[in-house]
């Protein structure tokens, strides 16, 4: 028993002492002389007293990986856990390792499980989930602080199941496709209410665009009608200065006249093609007289 309790880092028997000893990489084996210790080999080619010199114990430097049980705990809302996990452990005295502690593997066993306990003690059952890596270093820092004396380090430790009592674990999926449930009703409303609003703003921009056409257009129209009034207000204009000047040259008076009969009888040729209306002009015959009028 004593010899399976000291090679548990290696997992394989304590070899005979035969004077030359070859050590692999990353073993110490440690040395006692008349059963006390003596010294511990290093990696490579050793020499030994035969008889005198005993290999003891063999420490591996590698690291180590230990599965921790399942194991009840209890969180701060008083809901029971049954949780296991991996530990991963290095031998950095081996001296310490072979004679600080009886049985390193139980002890650092029996020491992860206390201490994940305690920890789960003090969270809820959410936090477990959210906050599982904070709890893993909060395991490692509380065993490493008892298992330093034994020239053992932890390295870390990883939480691997998290089993639940069934109704917890049922209301716990009940909660989560409720919520799952309205995540999608709000995604849904949400995407109805962005339709609408796209489909409102595309109308209000076509209300802009056609109100800003139709504006263009009456804009354009009004200056085209101003432009038209302005050519034949300066047309007019032009030809009350040619009859001004007209007048003031010789024979003016009478170029005029002429131009007023001529005006006078296409008016009075148009009204005599109406077959409802009868005009009978004063003096109608003496055209002079009427240009003179």
């Amino acid at each position: 028993q004593r010899q399976q309790r000291r090679q548990f880092t290696t997992g394989r028997r304590l070899p005979r002492n035969t004077g030359i000893m070859f050590v692999p990489q990353q073993e110490a084996w440690i040395i006692e002389r008349f059963g006390k210790f003596s010294r511990i080999l290093n990696p490579g080619l050793n020499f030994c007293l035969p008889v005198v010199d005993r290999i003891a114990y063999i420490q591996s430097l590698k690291e180590i990986p230990i599965n921790i049980p399942d194991q009840p705990a209890i969180t701060v809302d008083n809901v029971t856990l049954q949780i296991n996990g991996v530990l991963f452990l290095k031998v950095f005295d081996p001296y310490q390792a072979s004679y600080g502690i009886e049985d390193a593997e139980f002890a650092m066993t029996q020491l992860a499980q206390t201490t994940m306990r305690s920890e789960l003690g003090k969270i809820s059952l959410d936090s477990v989930f959210r906050e599982r890596d904070s709890l893993n270093r909060a395991i490692v820092e509380t065993i490493n602080q008892a298992s330093e004396p034994w020239g053992i380090n932890c390295l870390r430790y990883e939480i691997r199941d998290i089993i639940l009592p069934p109704k917890i674990k049922d209301a716990m999926q009940t909660q989560v496709e409720a919520d799952r449930r309205k995540r999608a009703a709000i995604l849904e409303s949400e995407g109805i209410r962005n339709s609408d609003i796209n489909v409102a703003e595309g109308k209000k921009q076509a209300q802009i665009l056609a109100s800003e056409a139709f504006q263009r257009e009456v804009l354009n129209k009004a200056l085209g009608e101003s432009e038209a009034i302005i050519r034949l207000a300066e047309a007019r204009a032009q030809a009350i200065r040619s009859v001004a000047d007209s007048l003031n040259q010789a024979n003016g008076s009478s170029v005029v006249s002429m131009t007023i009969a001529e005006k006078y009888i296409e008016a009075f040729s148009k009204l005599a093609k109406s077959t409802n209306t009868v005009l009978l002009p004063a003096q109608s015959g003496d055209i002079a007289s009427m240009v003179a009028q």
